[in-house]
């Protein structure tokens, strides 16, 4: 082992990881750019090396850019990959009081401590481990998507039923285009645009990003509360806060390997599993969902161990753990390495070297990280609002187009962004919504192919209840279900507390608000309902199980609506007209792309922005300094997607 060893610590080595590192993590931090974007875009830098360092150079890339996720779901709430879901739910909140700089460190620790616990798993527990991910079947994925959505329960705590109907749209969404298990097509309205389907990460940009936008420029208070003196790294008060969740990391490291070595189960759903169970037992002075340090410890150790665990099945068994090892998966090949059990033995140089690389890509992302963090927490703090909205709305609109190319995902983005927005304020959760999306296609598949197994073998009930493995899942997420609604059961129990813990009635005004969003979610389930019956048994039985559990569900919210007069809402404070005015530039911005370019409608949109977002009355000067800065950022980004990314933008007059 100790040539191996002496092998990844090679100094050509050590610089493929550093750089790596650094460089999947600057990916990963852009909204829109996934790490399996990352991944493919610098796999042709693969082809020349010898399979040892590249698999090193991949497996660096991949790393940084799981953890550079964890800065743009801090600092702006959106999750720059979608493994850094939940840690928005904690981050965004941390930055807004002044905390964002323990955030970034507390995720980088967190990030760093998962992945060493991925690779030690990768290293001691492969075989084993790959033997374990084959028991999965269809309807354990099907379960453990399910197990999934459990986490409504506790991120739904203001209306649990609103959760449950915004789970149920968000997979409806996930629906829209051709079906994967029949590929008949579906609520496509005969539009082209959507045959595709609703791409993940684009939605998760919308959803997530442009409510934060549409609220920014509302106000005239600054974006993140800047915390008083120079704290850098804060390093102390990260360990500090590592050792008092030491259980956490430990068991979210834990869940991030086991989940990761599930063919195609990935970070995203690794991290809201580890959130769900560190909310289910975690204890604080802050609340998970408010700012604990504990939702990022989760999150974060969880995503970064998926890194190891993926590599399980890709290097024993040649089944891509999760979508980045597909690429690289991809790049062996070209290279004419065969993964499978014999790589362990006529490979071992290859693979054992690999190993040892991880690690040390792992303890590289400390610093790193820590360095990158602090730059990036530094600049977008102390940026003025009328720069720092233009320049985070053409990140998302190029993210968004980079993924497919494709100029109608930047419109979906917004029109998905101004519905989280108003489904946000009548007390929808946009999280319930995008657990949905994300988790629909991995439930539906699982769903059906268990159907038509239990269909074919006259055991339907067997099928889905009948099997251990599934049982398991299933008390888990029933006492996921349970668990957050404990302590108002046991209040239920001392019926003289009951009547003192209701909420008083509302208003007249705000009970029909209410009913008349419910009702507009009703409508949706009513119509996907209806729709569904056209479609072919395979494509149309669970979207009609999940359009009837919602319209069920609607009726009842209604019902209970009326009996109790109890509404959850967001109040809204600010700007009408400038709330309106930004999807309404970024959507003109998409109509003009064609016509002038990429850059020369980004740097129109940004100048619009920089006036919608100023509340202050500024020198001609101020305005000219702030006018260059975003075009010249704009023209930059324009230059780097096109020429360092091969992203196809349209030119223009400028580029």
């Amino acid at each position: 082992m100790f040539e191996y060893i002496l092998s990844a610590l090679s100094p050509l080595n050590v610089i493929f990881a550093l750089f790596g590192v650094a460089a999947g993590t600057i990916i990963g931090s852009i909204p829109g750019l996934t790490a399996t974007m990352a991944v493919a875009v610098l796999v042709p830098i693969t082809f020349s090396l010898a399979p040892e360092s590249a698999l090193i150079l991949l497996g660096a890339i991949y790393t940084g850019a799981i953890y550079g996720g964890a800065y743009a779901a801090i600092l702006l709430n959106t999750p720059g990959t979608p493994s850094a879901i939940a840690t928005t739910f904690d981050g965004y909140p941390m930055a807004k009081r002044g905390d964002g700089d323990l955030a970034v460190s507390v995720a980088c620790l967190a990030s760093v401590v998962g992945g060493l616990v991925g690779a030690l798993a990768l290293l001691l527990l492969a075989p084993p481990l790959a033997k374990a991910a084959l028991a999965f079947g269809p309807v354990e994925y099907f379960w453990l998507a399910i197990f999934g959505l459990s986490l409504i329960a506790a991120l739904s705590t203001g209306d649990f039923l609103k959760g449950m109907i915004g789970a149920g749209l968000g997979i409806l969404i996930a629906m829209i285009g051709i079906s994967e298990t029949s590929a008949e097509v579906r609520y496509t309205f005969g539009s082209q645009t959507l045959l595709g389907g609703v791409e993940v990460v684009s939605a998760l940009i919308g959803l997530y990003c442009v409510p934060v936008l549409i609220d920014l420029v509302a106000k005239p208070e600054r974006h993140l509360q800047e915390a008083e003196g120079t704290r850098g790294f804060r390093l102390p008060e990260a360990i500090s806060v590592m050792m008092r969740e030491k259980f956490n990391v430990a068991r979210s490291s834990l869940i991030g390997t086991l989940v990761g070595a599930l063919p195609g189960a990935g970070g995203s759903i690794a991290g809201l599993v580890a959130y769900s169970e560190a909310r289910r037992v975690g204890k604080g002075d802050t609340p998970y969902g408010e700012g604990n340090p504990g939702g990022i410890v989760a999150t974060e150790s969880a995503n970064n161990a998926t890194v190891g665990g993926g590599f399980i099945p890709t290097l024993v068994l040649g089944i891509p753990g999760t979508p980045p090892d597909a690429v690289i998966l991809g790049a062996l090949l070209v290279q004419g390495v065969r993964t499978g059990p014999s790589l362990f033995s006529a490979g071992s140089d290859i693979v054992y070297t690999f190993m040892f690389g991880l690690f040390l890509a792992t303890v590289l992302m400390l610093p790193v990280g820590l360095l990158i963090g602090r730059f990036a927490y530094g600049a977008i703090v102390k940026a003025p609002k009328s720069v720092l909205v233009p320049i985070v709305a053409f990140m998302t609109v190029i993210g968004t187009y980079a993924i497919r190319n494709n100029l109608s995902d930047v419109m979906i983005m917004v029109v998905l962004g101004v519905i989280g927005w108003v489904a946000k304020r009548r007390g929808f959760s946009v999280s319930p919504i995008v657990l949905g999306l994300i988790l629909g296609r991995i439930a539906e598949q699982g769903f059906v192919q268990s159907w038509t197994i239990g269909s074919a073998i006259g055991d339907l009930w067997g099928q889905f209840f009948g099997r251990p493995l599934s049982m398991v899942i299933i008390a888990l997420t029933c006492l996921s279900f349970i668990y957050p609604f404990w302590p108002r059961i046991r209040a239920a129990m001392a019926k003289d507390r009951v009547r003192a813990e209701l909420a008083p009635r509302a208003d007249s005004a705000a009970v029909a608000r209410d009913a008349l969003a419910i009702g507009a979610m009703g409508v949706v389930a009513a119509g996907a309902l209806w729709l569904s019956f056209d479609l072919n048994p395979d494509a149309g039985v669970f979207p009609r199980t999940i359009a009837t559990g919602m319209l069920a569900l609607c009726i009842l919210a209604l019902i209970l609506l009326f009996l109790t007069g109890r509404v959850t809402e967001e109040t809204t404070e600010g700007s009408w007209p400038r709330r309106i005015a930004v999807p309404a530039v970024m959507m003109g911005a998409a109509f003009l792309v064609p016509i002038l370019g990429f850059a020369t409608a980004g740097i129109l949109m940004g100048l619009a922005l920089i006036v919608i977002s100023q509340f202050e009355s500024q020198s001609a000067r101020a305005w000219t300094i702030q006018a260059v800065s975003v075009a010249v950022v704009i023209l930059l980004f324009s230059v780097a997607f096109r020429e360092a990314l091969s992203v196809p933008l349209p030119q223009g007059m400028l580029y």
